[in-house]
């Protein structure tokens, strides 16, 4: 049995634990209601050595539904609520789950997960571990990546020191629980005592709404949420009851970053991944004033080191054991590669410089494409950019763009072609431009890049 909710029951039953607008629980109602939810999913079959899939928007019925699952013993799995009919099945038939579980606290047992004839038993051998993210497969195949309950532990006291967190907090429940960022937000507040102010899935209008009024203190939230919170609030400060907003979930261009601190915004920097229980290394909202790009020290108790390749290393309590299948992820030293390019400071504060597949060799050329994109996005028409490296007979690779301009798609291919002429090399000027709405993205924010891919003919 899991338990989050402990410490907040003996530090103080009566506080606030979530609230949707209309009702709020305290820490003590919450406890009742989620032994309420364990009660019934042990009879249904949660238990130690199962999976029990949770899905639903951030709810106080989701709430409770998930600590309840946790306290079954059974590895929770959270999938996000809108996946596709195609998507459930398949995230189905590979997790095998005993249950799945909607937010309002109901289940239904599926002998076979999957439909459409398939029969798969669930799986009776699960690993013990507090949970298994489905992680979106955003340049390979899906995979179900652990998080132990000591990962969620050490993850929310590191995050409690960073960034000086405690029961007076009121987070924004921005994030899904299917998304890491959401369920180490959900733990993390019942850790600490915090409070959940849950409205669903996001919407700026709500988190507008929330901050106007003084409702929330903090907020996690990606690039593109960050976006559009600037764009519908204006030059206006922020409120004062605003104390931090969290940006991980993907990179965060320096010209966002400046934009959101000139204007007075509290804004903290964080780089982690699924792999890692969400924060690796965070940068305070004072540090971010300072340095853009700066993404902090790593986290206590978290260890950073840089590989001769470049690739950033991760080791510590927070590093995931291994996925679902039972494949590790870390080497025998504990260290996780996680895929990115960075560099340490002489401070120890981290920077992120790309990732391993976004260095593009052209014509011999080694070509960065997150300079390319930034420089594009200095254009005013250019709202979001993903550049990358396309197989080419004449190059080895092309540098290609997907171009975000809104629904007015201004500037057209060619006139972005002309405008980049002046302020990029040849090697580094794409080969291919395309222009659409918005750029494909996961629930974590992060660029899908199959899909992005996909939307550029081949052919031009």
């Amino acid at each position: 049995m899991i338990d989050f909710l402990a410490q907040a029951l003996e530090r103080d039953p009566d506080s606030v634990a979530a609230d949707d607008g209309r009702e709020s629980w305290t820490y003590g109602e919450l406890d009742a209601r989620s032994r309420e939810v364990a009660d019934r999913l042990r009879a249904l079959g949660a238990e130690p050595g199962r999976l029990c899939v949770v899905t639903g928007a951030p709810s106080l019925d989701l709430v409770a539904t998930l600590h309840g699952a946790f306290r079954t013993g059974a590895c929770v799995a959270p999938l996000p609520p809108d996946l596709t009919r195609p998507e459930r099945i398949r995230a189905l038939s590979e997790l095998r789950p005993e249950l799945v579980v909607g937010g309002a606290g109901w289940a239904e047992r599926e002998a076979g997960p999957v439909p459409e004839g398939t029969s798969t038993p669930p799986r009776s051998d699960v690993p013990s571990a507090a949970a298994a993210l489905w992680t979106s497969g955003t340049s390979g195949s899906p995979r179900a990546v652990l998080v132990s309950e000591d990962g969620l532990r050490a993850s929310a006291a590191a995050a409690r020191d960073r960034l000086g967190l405690g029961p007076d907090d009121r987070w924004y429940a921005s994030l899904a629980p299917a998304h890491v960022g959401g369920l180490a937000l959900l733990t993390r507040a019942a850790l600490l005592g915090s409070t959940l102010v849950v409205r669903g899935a996001f919407s700026v209008h709500t988190l507008i709404d929330l901050a106007e009024r003084g409702d929330v203190t903090h907020a996690s939230l990606v690039p593109t949420m960050l976006l559009r919170l600037l764009d519908r609030w204006g030059d206006r400060p922020p409120p004062a009851s605003m104390r931090c907003l969290l940006l991980g979930g993907a990179r965060t261009p320096p010209a966002l970053v400046r934009r959101a601190t000139g204007h007075g915004w509290p804004i903290a920097l964080s780089y982690g991944l699924t792999e890692a229980t969400s924060q690796v290394a965070t940068a305070t909202p004072s540090e971010v004033a300072m340095d853009a790009e700066t993404l902090g020290r790593p986290l206590r108790g978290v260890a950073v080191r840089i590989a001769d390749s470049g690739e950033i290393l991760v080791r510590g309590p927070t590093v995931s054991p291994g996925t679902l299948d039972g494949a590790p992820l870390a080497d025998a030293d504990g260290w996780l590669a996680t895929g990115d390019l960075g560099e340490l400071d002489g401070a120890g504060r981290l920077r992120v410089t790309g990732r391993r597949t976004d260095r593009i060799m052209t014509g011999g050329v080694t070509v960065d494409a997150h300079e390319v994109a930034d420089v594009l996005r200095t254009h005013p028409g250019v709202a979001d950019v993903h550049v990358f490296g396309r197989p080419d007979p004449t190059w080895g690779e092309a540098v290609v763009a997907l171009v975000a301009v809104g629904e007015n798609r201004e500037p057209d291919p060619d006139t972005l072609r002309e405008w980049l002429r002046p302020r990029l090399s040849g090697p580094k000027r794409p080969k291919a431009i395309a222009v659409v709405d918005h750029l494909p993205r996961n629930p974590n924010g992060k660029i899908d890049r199959t899909a992005a891919r996909a939307l550029l003919d081949p052919e031009k």
